[in-house]
């Protein structure tokens, strides 16, 4: 088993209806093929760890390497893993309308994303918070009391 992380650009944004429809097609694929991971989007940006048997991850990435809806696609990742570290797939991002997401399984608020999984390495985790960091930005710290 492996795992790939890579960032892209989308060529357009993404409406939420655009994510809804992505997120559905994502679920169908992956679970034919048995593809776990995550997927992360805001404002353009576009990172994905997928995990899964090499047989089957390396010949989808180079379809998602070629996809249209996105463009500088680097690979960040490709190595052999023990063990999955997202069992479940999801997609986390930054919603126009986040009342329409919130009840919606499967979509994550970046607020609500939990930190990287112990099954990662120490620099796999490291490089998924930089990538996480890439594609929302970095929070508003709160204004300190005085």
């Amino acid at each position: 088993m492996i795992h790939i992380i890579y960032i892209s650009r989308a060529v357009r944004p993404l409406s939420d209806q655009d994510l809804q429809g992505l997120l559905a097609q994502c679920r169908r694929d992956n679970e034919r093929n048995n593809v776990t991971g995550v997927l992360f989007y805001s404002h353009g940006n576009i990172a994905q760890l997928i995990e899964g048997e090499a047989e089957t991850l390396n010949p989808l990435f180079e379809i998602i390497s070629r996809d249209g809806r996105h463009s500088n696609v680097n690979k960040l990742i490709s190595k052999p893993i023990g063990a999955r570290s997202f069992p479940d797939w999801s997609m986390a991002f930054h919603p126009l309308e986040p009342n329409g997401f919130e009840a919606l399984q499967g979509f994550l608020l970046p607020t609500h994303i939990t930190p990287p999984p112990s099954s990662l390495t120490i620099a796999d985790a490291m490089l998924l918070d930089l990538v996480k960091l890439a594609v929302f930005g970095v929070e508003p710290l709160a204004p300190k009391s005085i």
